[in-house]
């Protein structure tokens, strides 16, 4: 009979330990968890434009002015996902996620209360600005490693709550500042922010550990034993070569930390243990911030890539209306046209998910065939002149952009970039990177605008963008075959410098020896 013996129970506050990542399992809860963490960062971000006008007349600012309120809390944001990435190894993602949701309720309740916009500049863009990067990036990273084949599925499905959040929010914001205000909107806005201490508190840490597979079989009388007994009286001491514990033939002798076992002619049991491998030394401390993933030349290009295309992220929803406008399309046909291109996003964050969890395939050219026709949609907004035609450009664009702004994070943990084990790392630097174009691309654009007043020149300059990202990320896979072979190359020279040639003389001094004992014994 086989008995096998597993893990223990452990309380909902450890850590979940498999032997593989499970694909499943507790990685349900975190992927809604992750739903609802997305609707209230990226959606509430994106829904704030409800309050411009608002905001314009009370503090007597400029649409520009105000404008930069979301601007410093997305710089902010993404500018500290280094210190995100440190503080979620140091202390674990769950703490990080409930204090960024504590610090995104604190900034948004105080603005409420904000008198000047540069109250505003503080309060949101910068304290609910670092909470946003200490909710949303550690929630994407351990939602990672809770899957493999579906990651990529069940992150694109999980993210869609950022494009359901700007459906529902938008209105509600605006039906709920009627009655009450915008300044008791906004707080009410942050009490509901807070909730995202209820979804960090379901992020359960996990920890993958493999096992080995120890038979122990029953004591058996070492053979040694039978040739050295001469006779009953005889007391011999064997020491075991393989267990190191000392046995002896009589009972008497036996030392007390010993224990005889009697023999039985019952049919002995074979007893099968799952032991943990912990045998081994432990295992040296996770680094911080792994900063080794800088000297990968795939990073690297994968970094480029993602600095690129953010600048062709935002144009057409900061532009989309205007350009509407300037064509002579009115207010509400525009409105519809945003609408439009955020349903179309949600279908594409599906579609990419669905199409990349299909086996085998190489998911990083499948991104780049959304990168590029990416770029063709960028293109094509400056030659839309009529209602229908831009509606065609919004909803193309806003299916292909969610094709990309759902998987370019996840990527991440495929082996062509930089793998699941420094997933974390290679986020945050890969969002700090991003955060550069952030801050940059709206100016830039804004400054095309404003030399050539052709609101199409801002869609050519991110069009430009995007080109310059698929060209890096094209170059990603390239990279990686090249340092795979380069290690290769490594590991089969250093393998030859530990197994040297045996020196020339090594057989002519043993047939030297083998000669002098041959004479030797003929001289007897």
């Amino acid at each position: 009979s086989k008995m096998t013996v597993k893990a223990v129970k452990m309380p909902c506050t450890a850590p979940n330990v498999y032997t593989k990542v499970p694909d499943g399992g507790w990685g349900w809860t975190v992927a809604f968890a992750f739903f609802f963490v997305e609707a209230l960062t990226y959606g509430i971000i994106k829904s704030f434009g409800v309050f411009f006008n608002d905001l314009m007349e009370s503090f007597d600012e400029t649409n520009s002015r105000i404008s930069w309120i979301i601007s410093i809390c997305v710089f902010v944001q993404t500018f500290t996902a280094p210190l995100s990435t440190v503080l979620s190894n140091r202390f674990g993602h769950r703490f990080v996620v409930m204090a960024g949701g504590v610090l995104i309720s604190t900034g948004m309740v105080t603005a409420s209360f904000a008198r000047t916009v540069v109250d505003m500049y503080v309060t949101i863009g910068i304290v609910s600005g670092l909470g946003y990067c200490l909710s949303f990036l550690p929630t994407v990273t351990i939602l990672s490693q809770y899957f493999d084949k579906r990651r990529s599925l069940v992150t694109a499905v999980a993210s869609t709550g950022e494009c359901f959040a700007v459906f529902s929010f938008a209105p509600a914001i605006t039906a709920l500042k009627e009655q009450i205000g915008w300044r008791y909107s906004l707080l009410s806005v942050g009490v509901l922010q807070l909730s995202i201490v209820v979804c960090g508190s379901l992020l359960r840490p996990i920890v993958i550990k493999e096992q080995e597979e120890v038979k122990a079989q029953p004591p058996e009388e070492p053979t040694e034993t039978k040739y050295m007994l001469e006779n009953e009286q005889t007391r011999t001491s064997i020491e075991s070569i393989d267990s190191g514990v000392e046995i002896t033939t009589s009972p008497s002798n036996v030392p007390g930390k010993t224990k005889a076992e009697p023999k039985s002619e019952e049919p002995k049991e074979h007893v099968q243990i799952l032991v943990e491998n912990n045998s081994t030394p432990p295992e040296p401390k996770t680094k911080l911030l792994d900063f080794s993933v800088m000297r990968d030349y795939s990073f690297i290009c994968y970094a480029f890539f993602g600095l690129f295309a953010t600048l062709g992220f935002f144009a057409p929803s900061l532009y989309i209306i205007p350009l509407s406008l300037s064509l002579g399309i009115g207010k509400d046909h525009s409105a519809y046209i945003l609408s439009a291109m955020a349903i179309a996003e949600v279908f594409g964050r599906v579609s990419a998910g669905w199409v990349l969890n299909k086996k085998p395939i190489r998911k990083i050219y499948i991104e780049l065939i959304c990168v590029v026709l990416l770029s063709v949609a960028l293109f094509a907004f400056p030659f839309a002149s009529e209602f229908w035609g831009l509606m065609t450009c919004s909803v193309f664009f806003g299916f292909m952009l969610g094709t990309v702004a759902g998987t370019h994070i996840p990527l991440l943990a495929e082996d062509d970039v930089v793998g699941i084990a420094k997933m974390p790392s290679a986020a945050g630097v890969y969002v700090f990177i991003q955060s550069l174009a952030g801050l940059a691309g709206p100016p830039l654009a804004g400054v095309l605008v404003d030399t050539t007043q052709n609101y199409s020149s801002a869609f050519y300059s991110c069009a430009a963008g995007m080109v310059l990202g698929a060209v890096f990320l094209a170059l990603v896979r390239p990279c990686k075959a090249g340092l795979c072979q380069r290690q290769q190359q490594r590991a089969e020279e250093s393998a030859a410098e530990v197994l040297p040639d045996p020196p020339d003389d090594f057989i002519e001094m043993d047939i030297g020896k083998a000669e002098n004992s041959g004479k030797g014994c003929d001289g007897v």
